[in-house]
């Protein structure tokens, strides 16, 4: 969370201003991360508040979970010789102080009714700019809240879930439909929301599928995904000692839980080495802190009542200079736990594919051009498009999706 204000008004003051920010060009999102700082230096919190949400209504989420060592700390020209500024701790601070007042409402009414299925972070964000547009939104959730991996995915400790809250009374107050509980697919199916007077259906559905090991033992009780897990820890009996499959910001998450929930002993385990895990830096060294072990150069070959049956791995190069990871056959050993937790990725459920017609799909992500997916009328964007990537990347899509059904809507007023 935010540090206190000198801090803050120290960072701010270490800015360069830098006219070709690469801070800035790094974002995915283009925040005008220059101009938002120059704004806090003179006072003007409100100004900077209102240019980082207008860029990305998700502003307050990003500023806490965005891999910023790979995008605005990263690239900050300061860090070449020195430290790099800490623009998501202003960025996170302007962005809460400019919600507690902000007062949201239609530019225009229109008639046009739009169905938005999902409200994960590319959900929100169409329903934010299209909401505001005039458009009657309803957004459709599976779960009794919004959010999505927001609030499903990423542990409290990371994200505090008031935030999101605070996201659903102002969609709320954009006069934006809520239907939790629902699921949209399998009973009330896309010919049903069309009949219904929805000029447009955007999917937001994200990957909620854990993707298997294929190996022995997956479905014995002592094995569990993390996507899973996640979603509510507190009802699993994980025991003392747990391990963790995997290396991405999944699998941190779902170590740190574990430690969280009672667990003694908690290791993470990967195939390949420390500088290949796909966790920022500053994940991994927050589980090391807390205690997390790591052990590398191991793939599992099969699960157990008693644990995991690993094997040793090794990194070779060929006569061409490529690298690869190979098995080494022989080595295989038991790593006793008494649960253990795969966190290797996600992919979509398809609810919505395989109880409608009209959509094509490539490797179950769903297949679209400019957002609009194979079925006229229905566009998609985040994860389910994409496959799992990060929040700000989600939320840059949706906002030329947002674009692109504002534009089709148009088209069929025109016709009328």
């Amino acid at each position: 969370m935010s540090k206190d204000s000198k801090f803050l008004i120290s960072e701010a003051n270490r800015c360069l201003l830098c006219k070709n920010a690469r801070c800035q060009t790094k974002c995915p999102i283009n925040t005008e991360i220059p101009e938002v700082i120059r704004l806090y230096r003179d006072g003007e919190v409100d100004k900077a508040g209102e240019i980082l949400f207008k860029n990305n209504p998700l502003s307050v989420v990003c500023s806490v979970i965005c891999p910023h060592e790979n995008q605005c700390k990263g690239n900050c020209i300061k860090g070449i010789k020195g430290e790099p500024i800490d623009f998501y701790e202003i960025e996170e601070f302007i962005s809460n102080e400019y919600l507690k007042n902000l007062s949201l409402k239609p530019e225009e009414e229109l008639k046009d009714r739009i169905a938005i299925v999902g409200s994960g972070p590319a959900g929100i964000t169409i329903a934010f700019i299209l909401a505001q547009r005039g458009y009657k939104v309803t957004l459709f959730e599976k779960n009794e809240k919004i959010g999505g991996v927001l609030r499903y995915g990423i542990p409290e400790f990371r994200l505090p879930k008031d935030i999101l809250d605070r996201i659903q009374d102002l969609l709320i107050q954009l006069g934006v439909k809520i239907r939790p509980n629902t699921l949209i697919g399998p009973v009330l199916t896309i010919d049903k929301l069309f009949d219904d007077g929805y000029k447009a259906i955007f999917i937001g559905t994200g990957v909620w599928n854990p993707k298997k090991l294929n190996i022995k033992g997956e479905s014995l009780g002592n094995a569990h995904y993390a996507i899973d897990y996640l979603k509510s820890p507190t009802v699993y009996n994980l025991g003392k000692k747990v391990i963790v499959i995997g290396a991405g910001n999944t699998a941190m998450d779902s170590a740190r839980t574990a430690k969280r929930n009672g667990a003694d002993e908690v290791s993470i385990i990967y195939r390949k080495g420390s500088e290949d895990m796909t966790a920022t830096n500053h994940e991994i060294e927050e589980a090391k802190e807390e205690g997390v072990k790591f052990e590398l150069y191991k793939v599992p070959v099969e699960i157990v009542d008693e644990g995991v049956i690993f094997r040793e791995t090794e990194k070779i190069t060929d006569v061409d200079g490529n690298t690869r990871v190979i098995e080494k056959e022989g080595t295989e050993a038991l790593i006793e736990c008494d649960s253990v937790i795969i966190a290797i990725s996600q992919t979509p459920k398809n609810v919505i594919v395989v109880n409608n017609a009209g959509f094509i799909t490539d490797h179950g992500l769903l297949v679209t051009h400019k957002g609009q997916t194979t079925r006229e009328g229905v566009f998609a964007s985040g994860d389910v498009v994409t496959g799992s990537k990060t929040v700000v990347q989600a939320v840059a899509d949706a906002k030329n999706v947002a674009d692109e059904i504002d534009e089709y809507c148009k088209s069929l007023r025109g016709k009328q």
